[in-house]
């Protein structure tokens, strides 16, 4: 599955900022733009008040041509500083493994009958 498509929020770089709309690079083969439109709900007098060339932020995806790889962007709908995107906390596996679930499953489901029968 690929992960650029229509409504994904992904990560990309501002390569270039123009008074029409910023340019991102996404990935090797991906870049779009985010149209001036498409930077906030209200007016936007100056691009610069929003992102920097340099800065990596999180942007919406509203198209997509695979042939040149480029992207229609937006960051009006989403927290676009915050990316945090497909970052996830390893678990760390324990010695004892599913014991513990094991150990504890009977109690879970005796606990669980009387809240029932309690209704």
């Amino acid at each position: 599955m690929s992960k650029i498509r229509k409504g994904r929020i992904i990560r990309g770089t501002i390569t270039g900022i123009e008074p029409y709309g910023v340019f991102v690079s996404c990935d090797d083969y991906y870049t779009g733009l985010i149209h001036i439109s498409e930077i906030s709900h209200g007016f936007v007098k100056n691009i610069n008040d929003f992102v920097k060339i340099g800065d990596v932020i999180r942007v919406e995806i509203l198209d997509v041509d695979e042939e040149i790889g480029h992207l229609k962007l937006s960051i009006k709908n989403i927290d676009y500083k915050n990316t945090n995107i497909g970052r996830r906390k390893k678990i760390k596996e324990t010695s004892l493994g599913f014991k513990t679930l094991e150990y504890k499953l009977p109690f879970w489901i005796e606990e669980s009958l009387k809240k029932i029968k309690n209704q």
